[in-house]
């Protein structure tokens, strides 16, 4: 297996686990109050761009030619960064 396609694995793996904590989140807002909800709603709206986005970097470097893939790396590693991190935040803010 190449390094490239090591690399698309496990970011494809982190990614379905920060879909299902975006789940996790959105079953939450359905059940808590009005105004919890609409802290859910803006926070589960940026969780989605963020996925939507890294969705879009680990496509362009699977599409990539295995000469230079590394170029894309570092646009999918900054994408999942910012993924990870609104998933931790998001998580965080609401286990309170």
């Amino acid at each position: 297996m190449s390094t490239k396609e090591a690399y698309k694995i496990k970011i494809e793996a982190e990614l379905e686990l920060a879909k299902a904590q975006l789940n996790q989140l959105k079953a939450r807002a359905k059940i808590s109050s009005a105004d919890a909800a609409i802290e859910f709603s803006k926070e589960i709206q940026d969780l989605e761009k963020n996925l939507s986005n890294t969705k879009t970097k680990l496509k362009d470097l699977a599409a990539a030619d295995d000469t230079v893939w590394t170029d894309f790396k570092e646009g999918a590693d900054h994408a999942w960064s910012a993924l990870k991190t609104s998933v931790s935040n998001a998580a965080a803010k609401f286990q309170k």
